[in-house]
């Protein structure tokens, strides 16, 4: 999700207390807050008038209590919101990219030796932005950067259990059976590692394109198990990370994350 107007830029009708519809809540309004349907507004729910009727319709959560009178006011910095359930990124300081990291590009924003690292691939953004996890030198692929430290935090982290996706071409040929090994587990000298899911794409040959989900945090884990399994990899590419996938994203270049693709990371790790 890119940068978004502030909330105090968008237009304000002449609403007032006596213009309020619907039954009137029990959330106090926070002093100096934003009018809620500004707040969802800003955050690309929608126009302001659908944001109303979602308001009206008692799909909108402020910290857990059912708000339904259009002008409550709330303070989107500390307060939670969700539409339907559904999270939503309503501070108005928050970046999320995805960004297709090419090979011979370091996993950090800088390098003393002068390499060339993910900050030199985000153009105009300057938030100092969180990766989540790690991908090797000469693997590609999809990478999330955020200055969300919380969720970014819990992405990262293995105990929430977010699977990622990898395709790699690896030597073959590639026999019927390396799915059901990869799943019911590789000894590695760290420990076992098991795959979720596991197919072949193509065979090529000698080679093969394989696609390979886990929610292992290890370092080089994926080369390290397909290469115990006697299959090396010669090229790695991530292709998603929990719900967002890398799509048509060309390498070397990022996107903003959508409203629903953040709610989607939220759900994922339980916040």
């Amino acid at each position: 999700m890119g940068r978004r107007p502030p909330v105090s830029d968008l237009d304000d009708d002449a609403w007032t207390d006596e213009d309020e519809a619907g039954q009137r809540d029990s959330l106090t309004d926070v002093p100096g807050g934003v009018r809620l349907q500004k707040v969802l507004a800003a955050a690309g729910i929608g126009s302001r008038r659908h944001c109303e009727e979602l308001i009206g319709a008692g799909r909108v959560e402020v910290d857990g209590e059912v708000v339904r009178r259009y002008g409550a006011r709330v303070d989107p910095q500390h307060q939670v919101i969700r539409v339907d359930g559904r999270r939503i990124p309503a501070r108005e300081d928050l970046v999320y990219v995805a960004l297709n990291k090419p090979a011979g590009v370091l996993t950090t924003m800088s390098d003393s030796r002068g390499r060339p690292t993910m900050a030199d691939l985000l153009g105009d953004i300057t938030e100092r932005l969180f990766h989540v996890g790690r991908l090797d030198y000469d693997t590609e692929g999809l990478m999330l950067l955020m200055n969300d430290g919380d969720l970014a935090h819990r992405l990262a982290h293995p105990r929430f259990g977010v699977p990622k996706t990898y395709l790699a071409e690896v030597s073959g040929p590639v026999p019927r059976d390396l799915g059901r090994e990869l799943i019911g587990g590789i000894e590695l000298e760290d420990g076992v590692v098991s795959a979720d899911k596991f197919r072949v794409v193509e065979r090529l040959g000698n080679r093969a394109l394989v696609e390979i989900t886990l929610h292992e945090g290890r370092k080089h884990v994926v080369k390290r198990m397909l290469a115990a399994a006697g299959h090396p990899v010669s090229r790695l590419v991530r292709t998603q990370v929990g719900p967002i996938s890398l799509g048509s994203l060309r390498p070397g270049s990022t996107r903003p994350l959508s409203v629903k693709e953040v709610g989607d990371l939220y759900a994922a790790v339980g916040m």
